[in-house]
């Protein structure tokens, strides 16, 4: 007798080699922190009930992760390993409850092909909380619809309100599962139970609300913003309405892998010729995120990520078709697989095969990688520039968050550092303490920039102390340039005021 495979031991076996070829990765010398993980990890410096663009829960991850492993590339990103690994259970978990073990095992597989789960489980960005969280709730969601018990609905609910302490999108959840009660005749016997759901769910809405209502509803006024793409009614235009909305579709199918398309097609035509109940729960969220998002486009410029969390349910049904299938479909799948797993892990992985040797793999992993690298040498000239100057007192700054984050980080002391608006939207630096503290004083400031040559009109110090311009190099490859100023006692301070949110 045949000895039916153990894949909840496959399960791990694979999801522990993805995780330590992501440790490598972060490990690699020439990759620094994602410019947004920096941000999100001064967050964690500057503990606030809420922040301008986004809730609080990925700041207290931070805190708590780098409070344990320092404030380190690992001490960020093991919050981003951790919940990938976490994701990638809940739909082994969730596929396993309602199909078998074995397509449980192949949907995680199809989960980790995703473009977007890489992404997620890589860097630590909001989406990585917001998607474990989605994938958690809905799980659980549908177990307090298919038994029936107020205790489901109100872990559900718990998992819904750290959702929406990650990312305000998680509120899609309301009328996907509201919509799915009436589609099955169940709201009648479920309406308590979605209730009380929702009022659980509503708490994690409280930190966004005490900050909003102290800090002039600045959240809402962005998002706001966010959805209008700050056009005014008369602006709109049909050609790049259109465009923007092919390029989100392109972006759809980059984040969820092309070679899974043949998969998703045979699954997605399934489900509307059955109309099964439980794929149509596995695949209206990601539909309905897809189609509000789509919308969007024909008003304002839509980032590829947004709708990304809510597609790992797809990787159940796809997994669910594909094998009902024959051997060709099978082969398909671990075809597809195989590349979409295989590809990112030949560009994280460091050179053991020495094939990143060849041209056109050195010139896409260095177009990858371009916001990754180059922060440590800066701030290790930074550094080397305090002590031949003596300027150990000296406070840093650059025009973009992004530059300002990443030497907050990089240099050894972390100082909280600070951005010069010269011409962008607001964000979290204009709700801190700035530049307008040392005007009049006698104190030393470095400008750091990838873009500019000096803080021009912007800031305008007394004297020049020091100049230049450093190459940064990925892999002995020419990168970019940054520029280094260092200037005494600012006697005028003018940054750009924003009139967009």
């Amino acid at each position: 007798m045949r000895k039916s495979p153990n894949y909840t031991l496959y399960f791990w076996l694979v999801s522990i080699g993805l995780v330590i070829a992501k440790i490598l990765f972060t490990l690699r010398p020439e990759i620094d922190l994602f410019t947004e993980e920096a941000q999100y990890w001064l967050w964690s410096q500057n503990m606030a009930w809420h922040y301008y663009s986004k809730p609080p829960l990925i700041a207290v991850l931070n805190y708590l992760s780098t409070a344990i492993l320092g404030n380190t590339e690992l001490g960020v990103r093991f919050n981003a390993f951790a919940l990938g690994l976490g994701m990638s259970w809940v739909t082994f978990r969730f596929a396993s409850h309602l199909y078998s073990k074995r397509v449980g095992f192949w949907s995680a597989m199809i989960l980790c092909s995703m473009p977007m789960w890489w992404q997620g489980s890589t860097f630590h960005v909001t989406d990585t909380s917001l998607s474990f969280c989605w994938i958690l709730a809905i799980y659980l969601a549908y177990l307090g619809v298919s038994e029936g018990k107020t205790t489901w609905w109100i872990w559900a609910g718990v998992a819904t309100a750290f959702g929406l302490m990650a990312k305000v999108v998680m509120v899609l959840i309301f009328p996907f599962l509201l919509i799915y009660l009436i589609y099955t005749h169940n709201w009648k016997a479920q309406n308590k139970n979605y209730f009380l759901f929702l009022a659980i769910s509503l708490i994690g809405f409280l930190p966004a609300l005490i900050w909003n209502w102290q800090n002039n509803f600045d959240t809402f006024r962005h998002l706001a913003a966010l959805g209008t793409g700050g056009e005014k009614s008369g602006d709109f235009n049909v050609g790049k309405a259109f465009a923007r909305f092919l390029g989100y579709l392109g972006g759809q199918l980059a984040m969820v892998s092309v070679f899974l398309l043949p998969l998703f097609i045979g699954a997605f035509r399934e489900v509307v010729n059955s109309k099964d109940k439980v794929k149509i729960y596995l695949i209206l969220p990601a539909f309905m995120s897809w189609a509000g998002f789509a919308l969007l486009t024909f008003f304002a410029e839509i980032e590829v990520n947004w709708p990304e969390f809510s597609y790992s349910s797809l990787s159940i049904v796809m997994a669910a078709w594909v094998c009902e299938q024959n051997l060709m479909w099978r082969k398909v799948r671990n075809w597809a697989i195989g590349l979409s797993i295989g590809l990112p892990l030949l560009l994280f992985l460091p050179d053991f095969t020495f094939l990143k040797s060849i041209p056109p793999v050195k010139k896409v992993e260095k177009s990858l990688f371009r916001r990754l690298s180059g922060y440590q040498a800066l701030a290790d000239r930074l550094v080397s520039l305090r002590d031949s100057l003596g300027i150990e007192d000296a406070f840093v700054f650059s025009e973009t968050y992004h530059m300002a984050s990443e030497l907050s980080f990089y240099l050894p002391d972390h100082p909280q550092t600070y951005m010069l608006n010269m011409g962008s939207r607001k964000n979290q630096f204009d709700l801190w303490p700035g530049l307008e503290q040392f005007v009049g004083k006698d104190k030393i400031g470095i400008f750091v920039s990838w873009n500019f040559n000096s803080p021009g009109e912007f800031a305008d110090f007394q004297e020049l102390l020091y100049e230049e311009e450093l190459p940064v190099t990925f892999q002995g490859e020419p990168l970019r340039i940054a520029k280094i100023q260092v200037w005494r006692k600012l006697e005028e301070f003018n940054p750009y005021q924003p009139d967009s949110y």
